[in-house]
């Protein structure tokens, strides 16, 4: 084929151009710079030639494929499918390698003229969400995913291109939307950070973005939470930039390009430390078993990995008649088959899921009600919505203790939301009554659960009668120092069920002195979905 690749000299673009000279391809190499263009051009035994994409476009005509490999793709102005729209009416397919999500689900605005036209427009045929998605439908198959979770984590000897990093700076900070337990809600960009294990016994950290996973997966795949997240190798790197995001949440401001030169010269004097691997991870959780693809690339040949899905679909020869997002276009077979020649290493796992409180309980755990049972059987995110009341204590320690731990306010009728997440540890509850929430995290443990609010932890004696299932306090500890029993708080807490449905009853008393801090009760139903195919 006859292939155009506009941003041919930058990072990703320079190495598509690497693989597509590998398969054969007629290749014209086109940047703003021809002197560059022509350097790479000229290795590769390729055509140069100097483009604007924001100028004349008269040099696309002649191509069978025309490919955008520059970007920053949230910086495309006004009209963003320019060079899309005049690619198609030169009668070429158009691709790119777009990682921004308002541009990928944007492409559908050109169906009509890629259907007139008889060619493709393809939007994100990168990692994300080409690659991501080809994952998830290898991994799930023809069950329904519960929770997809996926993360992009480079080596830090990696090059550095403005574009990735203009992108990547843009998302630290503001809130973008994602779609948890069934629900719409946000999360700040370049927060939350989790580890993830790749292959080799590597791990890395990586930290929440907005792809297009997180807009598209929901609808595509039908999951009841999407996440995804991004990793710098240094920690020097990623809390700085975590530093970053958390200034841009209290004080908005544009991320402009000497910023972002200023952050690239900052970066490149880390260059020399950490390595050339890096990996990706997609992992899929279904109602038996979580099932995992992770990826690691070698000897600095991570940098190819997002032209891996444009590479695979070329060999197919015949494109889709379409423009849409890079959803399942091709396969994770042929992804794969498209990375052979490289230092790159695919690894699949699947394991059982083993809930936290069927653990703990062993056999007793089916002895409850359906109802309590099914409140902790989490995978992945759930949410529940109810009503409660609210008793607070009338004596100042207690008080005092109840306000510091975010307990809720007195009440006769409240409404009281809980989300429960599945962890590597084990779940994190968020509680919320009214606009007051606090949040606790659960583990099983060789002793039995343990459930810790900030710096104590508390370790549950849990014990199924009467068809309730019973929270007792039986031991506690300040960080890693034991608290005697008279320091410890005394809890009568059950849930059960009443007509099929969930209740709950909690009171919590005071250490030393017994008085009661708060006593809560309610009931909970599982939380409707929001369309998924509708973010805020």
């Amino acid at each position: 084929m006859k292939v155009l690749i506009l941003g041919g000299t930058g990072v990703f673009g320079s190495r598509l151009a690497r693989l597509l000279a590998r398969d054969g391809h007629q290749l014209t190499i086109a940047a703003r710079s021809l002197a560059a263009a022509q350097s790479l051009a000229a290795e590769l035994k390729a055509t140069a030639l100097q483009i604007d994409r924001n100028g004349d476009l008269a040099g696309l005509v002649g191509h069978d494929v025309i490919i955008d490999a520059a970007g920053p793709f949230h910086t495309y102005g006004a009209d963003p499918y320019r060079l899309a729209k005049a690619a198609l009416l030169s009668g070429a397919h158009y691709l790119d390698l777009a990682d921004n999500a308002a541009f990928c689900t944007g492409i559908t605005a050109l169906d009509g003229l890629a259907r007139q036209a008889d060619r493709a427009a393809i939007s994100g045929l990168s990692s994300v969400p080409a690659i991501s998605s080809a994952a998830v439908r290898a991994l799930c198959g023809s069950d329904q995913p519960i929770h997809i979770d996926g993360a992009i984590l480079p080596g830090n000897q990696s090059p550095r291109g403005l574009a990735v990093m203009a992108s990547i700076m843009a998302q630290a900070g503001p809130p973008f939307p994602v779609y948890q337990g069934g629900s719409w809600t946000t999360a700040p960009g370049w927060s939350d950070p989790q580890d993830y294990p790749l292959p080799g016994g590597l791990s890395r950290q990586g930290w929440r973005i907005e792809v297009p996973d997180t807009r598209l997966f929901p609808a595509h795949f039908g999951a009841r939470t999407v996440d995804f997240r991004a990793g710098l190798e240094l920690g020097l790197m990623r809390y700085g930039l975590a530093a970053f995001a958390a200034l841009r949440r209290r004080v908005p401001f544009p991320v402009t390009t000497p910023l972002v030169r200023a952050f690239r010269l900052a970066a490149n004097l880390l260059a020399p430390f950490g390595t050339g691997t890096g990996g990706m991870s997609v992992a899929v959780t279904t109602a038996t078993h979580r099932h995992t693809w992770t990826l690691l690339a070698t000897d600095g040949d991570g940098p190819f990995v997002p032209a891996i899905a444009i590479r695979a679909l070329l060999r197919r020869q015949i494109l889709p008649v379409k423009a849409a997002p890079a959803l399942e276009i091709v396969t994770l077979g042929e992804i794969e088959a498209a990375m052979s020649d490289l230092s790159i290493r695919c690894d699949r796992r699947t394991t059982p899921l083993d809930p936290i409180f069927p653990r703990v309980l062993g056999p007793a755990f089916a002895t409850l009600p359906e109802a309590v049972r099914a409140t902790h059987q989490t995978a992945g995110t759930t949410r529940w919505t109810g009503r409660a009341s609210v008793t607070r204590g009338t004596a100042a320690w207690s008080r005092l203790i109840a306000t510091l731990f975010g307990f809720p306010p007195a009440t006769p009728d409240i409404p009281v939301d809980v989300t429960k997440t599945a962890t590597a540890k084990g779940e994190t509850w968020t509680r919320s009554f009214g606009r007051r929430s606090f949040r606790s995290q659960l583990r099983a443990t060789a002793q039995g659960m343990t459930e810790r609010f900030g710096p104590f932890t508390f370790r549950l004696g849990l014990t199924v009668r009467d068809q309730a299932l019973h929270y007792p306090v039986v031991a506690g500890r300040l960080g890693p120092l034991p608290l005697p029993r008279w320091l410890l708080p005394v809890s009568e807490a059950r849930e059960y069920a009443i007509d099929g449905y969930f209740h709950f009853d909690v009171r919590l008393y005071a250490p030393v002195t017994g008085a009661l801090m708060v006593h809560y009760r309610g009931h909970l139903r599982p939380r409707q979905p929001d369309d998924p195919s509708s973010p805020p």
